[in-house]
Parts: structure tokens; sequence; C-alpha cells
């Protein structure tokens, strides 16, 4: 009797019973629901799952719970997938928010997300953190090594469409153009590319010759981009032109500037210009200078155009575009020997 009426005066002393923690009640609960409510077999499968594992310091690691991360991993993953359409549906049905404002609202919600679903799997599966901590160090090195280049690409990719200094739909030039798939093209015609995509890793830039390229998003932080859309979608061609010295050149420019200007695709305004750029071994050479304002349609073929039309007048009013030749004089001697 002593000894009872000691332990109840320490229970009530202590406010009555300590109530388990809520790892305990998940066992319990686990241990008075299974039976009741589950067949006999599915019972038997389960506890037959949990013998089999190995014990990590105080936590059991044991195929049941490998087998109740996938499912929870799986379910988790197709609630965030399922829940990121619908963001997506209502973000395109708004239409005060351009793409660029909807793509990173939609980049960051879903890494919000998906942290969200780690954070809520490792609380439903009951995963003590600290069991880990054995490991933690090194693989927290080796994924930080690891994904230290993904992590900066991610980065990258929402400061660029944070700063919005590069949106899809944009012209663009990365460095000398070796990033687009080589070089400048012949004529010193850059290799320009329109960006299809911003990625979390990378951009998807499409050339004019239908080429898919992935860029690094740190890749564009690092090198000088030309972007011939982010003020102005405005751009000006430079041709190269050259003229006899035998011919009238103020004609020959004229005729220059005519045919520059019957073009469709050449603006009027600023309207095309040609100087004098050099007196050449063969030739005077001239620059022709022109705007238009779709360089995503191309540079080659306007270039192509307005060198035939050019072509086709100086034919008509008889200028000439000295090419190199070579001449060849026979200097009368002797005889060859034979």
């Amino acid at each position: 009797m002593d000894r009872t009426r000691c332990a109840g005066a320490a229970v009530d002393r202590a406010g009555g019973p300590r109530r388990p923690d809520r790892r305990s009640r998940t066992r319990i609960r686990r241990a008075v629901s299974l039976p009741g409510r589950l067949p006999p077999g599915i019972v038997e499968a389960v506890e037959t799952m949990r013998a089999i594992g190995i014990d990590v310091g105080s936590y059991r690691l044991s195929l049941y719970g490998l087998f109740s991360t996938l499912v929870v991993g799986v379910l988790l993953y197709i609630a965030v997938r399922v829940v990121m359409r619908a963001i997506k549906w209502l973000l395109r049905r708004n239409p005060q928010i351009d793409a660029t404002q909807r793509l990173l609202t939609e980049k960051l919600i879903a890494i919000a997300l998906f942290v969200f679903a780690l954070l809520l799997g490792i609380d439903l599966l009951g995963i003590d953190l600290t069991a880990l901590a054995v490991f933690s160090g090194a693989a927290g090195l080796a994924v930080g090594f690891g994904l230290q280049k993904t992590v900066g690409n991610l980065i990258a990719g929402i400061i660029l469409l944070m700063d919005r200094s590069i949106k899809p739909g944009d012209i663009i030039v990365v460095g000398d153009g070796s990033a687009m798939g080589g070089p400048p093209l012949p004529g010193g015609m850059p290799n320009v590319g329109r960006v299809a995509k911003i990625g979390v890793r990378a951009v998807n830039v499409i050339t004019r010759d239908g080429r898919k390229h992935l860029i690094p998003n740190e890749l564009l932080m690092t090198q000088a981009v030309e972007n011939w859309s982010y003020a102005s979608p405005e751009v000006r061609v430079r041709m190269r032109v050259p003229v006899a010295y035998e011919s009238d050149l103020r004609r020959a420019q004229r005729i220059i500037v005519e045919t520059a200007k019957a073009n469709p695709r050449i603006l009027t305004e600023p309207e095309p210009v040609v100087w004098i750029t050099a007196f050449g071994e063969r030739a005077i050479e001239h620059e022709l200078r022109f705007w238009i304002t779709d360089p995503e349609s191309g540079l080659g073929n306007v270039q192509g155009e307005v060198f035939l039309d050019i072509w086709d007048r100086f034919q008509e009013e008889g200028i000439t575009i000295p090419y190199p030749r070579r001449d060849v004089r026979l200097v009368p001697g002797d005889e060859p020997e034979g």
C-alpha cells in the first residue's frame, strides 16, 4: 500500500502520467490496428519484411521501411505533379503575368513543393535523422561536390528569370558563337539562336539551321551574351560591296541604296546608307548598312537577296565588280631546246 501511495503521489506531483511521444503513439497505433484490420496473410508479410533488414546504430533499416519509403515517395511525387499542373493552368489563365514571370513563379513554387514533400515524407516515415549523423558529413561533402554545377546552374537560371535579361523568344549570340554550334558563319554573320526555353539546368537555344543547343545557365552568366531582343528588335546589317575603279562611284552608290530600299524586310527609317571604306588593290571597297526588325527570320537570306539585286542592277547599268585575275605575258627569247 505504501509503495502504491508513493507512486500515486509521484504521478500526482508530476501532473499525471507522462504521455508517449509521437513515435511511440505511431507504433502503438500500428500494433493495435494492423492485426485487427488487415488480413492475416498481409500481416505476416509485413512482419516478414520488417524482420529482414540491418541495424544502423539505433535505427532499423528493414525491407518494409524501404517499401514504405518507395510508396510514400511515389505518392508524394504524383501529388506534387498534380498540384504543379493546377498551378500552371491557373498562371496561364492570368493575362497580367507574362511568360518570364510565369516561368519564374512556376520554378519557385516547384522547388518549394518538392522541399515540402521531402520534409513531409520524412515525417510520415518517422525517419530519425540523428541516426544518419555518422554518414552525414561524408555524404554532404560528396553531394556538395557532385551538385556544385547543378546548383550553380539552378541559381543562374533563377537570376536570369528575375532580371529578365534573357527571355524565351529572344535572339542571342553567346560569346563567339562556339556555344551555339561553332564560330561566326562565313561573311562575318554571327551564329545566332532563338531562346526556346529556360530550364532548371540549361537554356534551350534553336539556331537558324534547326539545331537545338543546351547552353548551361551558368555559361550565360559568365560569358558575354549579345541579346538582339533586349531593348529593341531592330538590328543593323553590314555588307561589303566592291566597285571597280573604272565605274561611276556616285551612280554605283545610288544603285546600292535604291536596291536596299526596295527590299521589304529593310527599314526605310533609318534609311540604308553606303560608305567608301577603303581603296583596295583591285576595287574601291563600299559598305552598305541597313536595319531590319526580324533578325529571327535570318540574316543570310536578306543579304543574299540584296547581293543578287545589286548584281542585276550593276549588269543593267554597266558597273563592274572586279575579281582576282592573273595576266600571263610571254617574253620573246630563245626557244627551248627540244
